[in-house]
């Protein structure tokens, strides 16, 4: 993986430990707070802020994940560009750039996998409580709607 460290200039993050490292500084830490069962007594304020979160969270990770799409595809034409210089210097730089891309596709693999499974886990939570709390799932749509239509008219 690659990380940014002045403008243009990059280094490989040897480990999963360092993605998520880069990751937090560079989209904030998640509390870890753990998805509500719909259980009677649940606070519906504090369900619509961890949704909120939740949903800032996977725009977060989906810019990370194209971001990374991005950079493997300028790395590639990058390559493809400088396969004309001669040197050993250049393929020894060659070679550790295509180490690192190939390092950089596995981990965003890894990643969309866990971003699939956290996203398939939040749709199934949501409808739980939907089916759970109809009535109130129908009042915060209801409400939002509302906040929306006053947002938009301005």
């Amino acid at each position: 993986m690659l990380e940014t460290l002045d403008a243009g200039t990059y280094r490989s993050c040897e480990t999963q430990e360092e993605l998520q490292m880069s990751t937090e500084s560079t989209f904030g830490t998640s509390d870890n707070t753990p998805i509500p069962d719909g259980a009677a007594g649940t606070d519906t304020s504090s369900l619509i802020n961890k949704s909120a979160h939740r949903r800032n969270l996977q725009a977060a990770q989906n810019a990370l994940i194209e971001e990374f799409h991005t950079l493997i595809g300028d790395t590639e034409r990058l390559l493809k560009h400088t396969q004309d210089t001669a040197g050993t210097q250049t393929e020894e730089l060659r070679g550790k750039i295509n180490a690192n891309l190939s390092r950089a596709r596995q981990m965003l693999k890894d990643q969309e996998g866990s971003l699939r499974e956290q996203s398939q886990a939040a749709i199934q939570c949501t409808e739980e409580y939907v089916h759970t709390h109809p009535w109130q799932s129908i009042g915060i749509a209801a409400g939002v709607g509302f906040l929306f239509g006053l947002i938009t008219r301005r």
